[in-house]
């Protein structure tokens, strides 16, 4: 059945007789009831009616008032969509559709599996103000205050404050984006701040990306713990009915954001949550991995960041493939976008090793006590900051005395847990986890955490480590990360023929294959959009499905026969490759598949290693022409069990373009600003001996 809807223009012209014979056609009544999403069944939605009024909500949404305009049809109050119900053969009501406006497209569609309404959300009202805080240097900084109004009958005691910084602005914060967006903590009741940190949207003085630690000695030694101290101090000095206590937490840049809340930490943060955190860029979070940098995210990221005080998204009309490998290395890439001279650029242009500037921006160096309870959280699938969540909590989990820092791993990408967190992926590739894991995490663990130290509340119990098992799908509780007990360790050897086993290892060659520079392989699905842009499969595509480089000649791939028995691999896999090359210089990819019995291919782990970082990351060697040589470097963390009738695969490669800069192969001092004469194809041999090394859980 084809259905007209009209415009709120078109609704604005009916008068309250037109709609009367319409409300008597349709009874209110017969819509009531839950309606679980066709797509996605965690998201359930509730219509019911209050005082003779008609209202549509869900767990993530405030209720909205539904006023009819047409048969089965009906307009959001404030919102710029509608509400169709569509009926069964029989003419019972069955199906929820909310269709946008502007171009009648559907939002969302529901199926109804219950005719009992229930409120789902119980959404506070907050009062909006703004502010400009004075830093200890004068420089004022922009909050939203957001203090709760109204029912529950909490909401005029005092309460606490949760604070989240941010770069990328903080205008869209109301009171509706809480309840949507934090419904949980919402539930608990707090106070929020939202704020712009130094030099970004309406904050005054200079934006420094990552802006580094420095000692305190004058009131002109400014960083982010002073920045966030000063605002703490504010706060609790000019927000009526604060308790006292303050909470932090953040997601990415934020989340780097809280962790400084937790160094020389303001006597009233109780508690934070740095979450998915920027920790060590050059190390293994967002612009560097052991070296190789991360050219078209760390292009995109900078112009969005840097061109301008308020976020551009970075777009391009052709497969970024194309553009990066036209421009030869970031040097020519940076001159044909004209943003050589943007600082975070200069620095990449002029400090590709691991020299003291990325040393001191790195925040596991500072963390060498616990000042508040902590609560690291971060994702199996993370494109961005995978590695800060796990560093930070190995640096502070040994100053550790009162046992108050935690940390959780799920199946999630960058911030994922902020969702349902049932499924993961996209057209090239999907996971299903059986389960809303992230909806868990925050009404289990989350809220928990900071009504704990926030509120004194109980019902907070975790120890040490909450893990998210993939392949099992299931939680799992640890009492250190890696976990010890019921695990032992083994080691995958790479073996000839393209096999994979926990043997003893062979001697000779492995595997051998031509690295071309000119060739490079992609390490997603092409075309590949920018970082943020229209299309962009960047969320999800550590999940896409690896059979895309299947028939590539300039890689190796290992399997192990069909898994008569599960196989469960828990914490640190570490790559350990001995290696030879023709050239000067290499990258090292290892990834660990799942391969499951339709032939999917999932990555586990993953990570690259640029050869000639292999004795020091701050001074860089030529590698020997011919010479076996040994590359060791972590793939980071797992938890997963590769299930009977699976495969495990390893697959090793030298280039993953264009996320990382192509390796010319050829040693230079400065690949960013490699001439084309550097890059030279090259042949790769894998030696016996090389493996992985892994933690196994013991059978039973």
């Amino acid at each position: 059945m084809f259905l007209r809807l009209r415009s709120f223009s078109s609704l604005a012209v009916l008068t309250a007789s037109c709609l009367a014979p319409v409300l008597a056609q349709q009874p209110a009544s017969q819509y009531v009831g839950q309606y679980r999403g066709v797509s996605d069944p965690d998201a359930v939605n509730s219509v019911y009616l209050e005082d003779g009024h008609l209202y549509e909500e869900s767990d993530r949404t405030a209720r909205v008032e539904l006023t009819p305009d047409g048969h089965d049809s009906f307009s959001m109050v404030d919102t710029p969509a509608h509400v169709v119900f569509l009926r069964d053969a029989k003419g019972g009501v069955a199906t929820l559709r909310i269709v946008m406006d502007r171009d009648h497209s559907t939002l969302i569609e529901e199926k109804r599996f219950s005719l009992e309404p229930v409120r789902l959300n119980y959404a506070r009202e907050y009062t909006r103000r703004e502010a400009m805080i004075p830093m200890r240097d004068g420089v004022k900084l922009h909050v939203v205050i957001l203090e709760p109004v109204g029912e529950p009958a909490d909401a005029h005691e005092p309460l606490p404050i949760l604070l989240d910084r941010t770069p990328y602005g903080v205008d869209n914060s109301t009171s509706r984006s809480i309840n949507t967006n934090k419904p949980e903590l919402a539930a608990s009741g707090y106070i929020f701040v939202f704020g712009d940190i130094r030099g970004r949207y309406k904050s005054e003085g200079q934006f420094v990306m990552n802006r580094p630690i420095v000692a305190h000695t004058t009131p002109k030694d400014i960083d982010e713990t002073t920045d966030t101290h000063d605002t703490i101090d504010w706060l609790l000095k000019n927000v009526s009915h604060n308790s006292g206590r303050v909470g932090v937490l953040g997601i990415s840049y934020p989340g780097f954001l809280a962790m400084m809340a937790g160094i020389d930490a303001h006597p009233a943060v109780k508690a934070i949550s740095p979450q998915a955190p920027m920790t060590d860029v050059w190390m293994g979070d967002d612009f560097f991995h052991n070296g190789a940098f991360r050219q078209s995210y760390g292009f995109d990221y900078v112009q969005e960041l840097e061109a301008q005080k308020t976020d551009v998204v970075s777009e391009s009309k052709e497969d970024t493939f194309n553009f990066f490998l036209r421009n030869g290395n970031f040097e020519g890439a940076a001159r044909a976008a004209k943003m050589q001279h943007l600082p975070t650029a200069r620095i990449f242009l002029t400090q590709p090793a691991y020299t003291k500037f990325w040393r001191d921006m790195a925040v596991q160096n500072h963390l060498t006590k616990v000042e508040v309870p902590t609560l690291e959280v971060g994702g199996w699938w993370d494109q961005e900051d995978m590695w800060g969540t796990q560093a930070e909590y190995a640096a502070l989990k040994p100053h550790d005395t009162a046992g108050v820092v935690q940390m959780v791993l799920g199946p999630w990408n960058h911030g994922g847990w902020s969702g349902y967190g049932r499924t993961l992926g996209g057209p090239f590739g999907q996971l299903d986890f059986g389960q809303p894991t992230g909806t868990e995490y925050r009404r289990t663990i989350e809220a928990p955490f900071f009504e704990k130290y926030l509120k004194d509340r109980p019902g907070y119990d975790l120890k040490a480590v909450a893990s998210f098992r993939t392949g099992e799908n299931a939680w799992h509780r640890y009492a250190a990360w890696p976990p010890v007990e019921g695990f032992h360790a083994a080691k995958l050897y790479l073996s000839p023929s393209g096999s994979l086993s926990m043997d003893t290892p062979v001697e000779g060659a492995v595997a051998s294959y031509i690295a071309d520079p000119a060739n490079p392989v992609p390490y997603r699905n092409r075309p590949i959009q920018a970082t943020y842009g229209t299309g962009s499969k960047w969320r999800t595509w550590l999940v896409e499905d690896q059979r895309f480089v299947d028939g590539r000649k300039d890689l190796a791939e290992f399997q192990t026969p069909v898994l008569e028995q599960p196989l469960t691999v828990t914490g640190d896999v570490t790559a350990d490759l001995i290696a030879t090359t023709t050239g000067s210089d290499a990258d090292w990819i290892v990834k660990l598949i799942d391969v499951a019995p339709d032939g999917t291919q999932t990555m586990i782990v993953d990570e690259i290693f640029r050869g000639r970082y292999r004795k020091s990351f701050e001074v860089p060697e030529p590698i020997e022409p011919g010479k076996p040589t040994e590359f060791k470097w972590s793939l980071h963390g797992a938890d997963h069990t590769f299930l009977k009738g699976h495969r495990v695969m390893v697959e090793v490669q030298s280039s993953w373009f264009p996320l990382y800069d192509r390796n010319p192969q050829t040693f230079v001092p400065n690949i960013m600003s490699a001439p084309a004469s550097a890059y030279k194809a090259q042949t790769i041999t894998l030696l016996g001996g090389s493996h992985l090394d892994i933690s196994v859980a013991e059978t039973r």
